[in-house]
């Protein structure tokens, strides 16, 4: 069965809000002792995202 992917459209402002949250939400796992693999494996995913132009069109 295919792996089903959701794809997000983001600003370079919502980006840069979503890049720092993921790296609050590491320095408090660290501070907890926990693992933060999956974490750093979300902000390597948003950093490596190619970037993709939308065209909008109004009707």
């Amino acid at each position: 069965m295919r792996e089903k992917f959701n794809h997000l459209c983001l600003d370079s402002h919502e980006r840069k809000l979503l890049i720092h949250s993921l790296v609050e939400l590491k320095n408090q796992l660290i501070q907890q002792g926990r693992y933060t693999d999956c974490v750093d494996e979300l902000i390597f995913k948003v950093i490596n995202a190619p970037p993709k132009r939308m065209k909008i069109e109004y009707v």
